[in-house]
């Protein structure tokens, strides 16, 4: 991790390489935790809102207790306050605290993470890979933002290894679902189409936005369930996330798209105008 992240934990400013969670916390040993992640625009987090109530959903979810998100709110105007990030992430987190080692969970207070720092800002364009791996839709945490991220690590590992910027799973009814960190939509005879939340994926908060404001736009934006296969046979197809926005692919696996793509970019200057006017839709 750069060290030019900044980290708040439970209330304080922290090293961001020195121990700041007991090597107990229930995150640590099992995964058991939630989080959100929001870019950061010229210093300032996008969609805050929409990041906080998916998070309090996520948190339900999972079984823990209502979060203080006032509390929370602390920790993220002190990791922005400092030097403008130009462009970045925010990541909050929160976990169920010191536990056990197994799985049973302590009566304990959560443990509250968030940390912002810098990045580049995402390709013009990128190229996706198949995985051979499953989202299960009928998972007990699907739909859910946890901090069990070990199958994605695999999976993007793989991505990379393929020179692509993402994975793309089905789930196991061979429909299409997702990305390790972004949502997935095809353009097909002009309508754009992406999976609905039965297909087992994670509904992001770009996604949410692309699908309101491309319908205001005029655009013809559809939630179906669709074939692995439709990769293959797309007009144009395009992934969303939190730091990539509306991102153009131009290859998946050996297929290579064309440059025309109409729609999506269409969908860009969408996304793009209405985020100019509002960075807390």
């Amino acid at each position: 991790m750069s060290t030019t992240t900044r980290v708040w934990v439970n209330g304080d400013l922290v090293d961001p390489t020195g121990p700041s969670v007991s090597a107990l916390d229930h995150s640590v040993t099992v995964g058991d935790g939630v989080f959100e992640t929001a870019k950061i625009d010229a210093g300032a987090p996008f969609a805050l809102t929409r990041h906080h109530r998916r998070l309090e959903r996520s948190a339900a979810g999972l079984g823990l207790p209502p979060l203080d998100l006032p509390f929370l709110d602390k920790g993220i105007a002190a990791v922005l306050d400092g030097p403008e990030i130009d462009f970045g992430r925010l990541r909050y987190s929160v976990t169920g605290g010191v536990g056990p080692l197994g799985s049973d969970r302590a009566d304990a207070s959560l443990t509250y993470i968030v940390l912002a720092g810098p990045q580049a800002r995402p390709p013009v364009s990128g190229a996706l890979t198949v995985v051979p791996w499953t989202r299960n839709e009928r998972s007990a945490v699907a739909g859910l933002k946890t901090t069990s991220y070990a199958e994605n690590v695999v999976a993007l590992a793989r991505a990379k290894q393929a020179g692509a910027v993402e994975a793309v799973f089905a789930n196991t009814r061979g429909e299409l679902c997702e990305c390790t960190g972004s949502n997935i939509f095809v353009v097909v005879d002009g309508v754009v189409l992406t999976p609905p939340a039965g297909s087992g994926l994670l509904l992001g908060i770009t996604r949410e936005l692309v699908i309101e404001w491309g319908r205001a736009a005029g655009v013809d934006v559809r939630e179906e369930a669709l074939p692995l296969e439709v990769l293959q046979t797309a007009d144009e197809v395009f992934i969303t996330s939190s730091t990539k926005d509306v991102l153009p692919i131009h290859r998946v696996d050996a297929r290579e798209l064309s440059s025309e793509r109409p729609v999506t970019t269409e969908l860009q200057a969408v996304f793009r105008g209405n985020a100019e006017r509002d960075a807390d839709p």
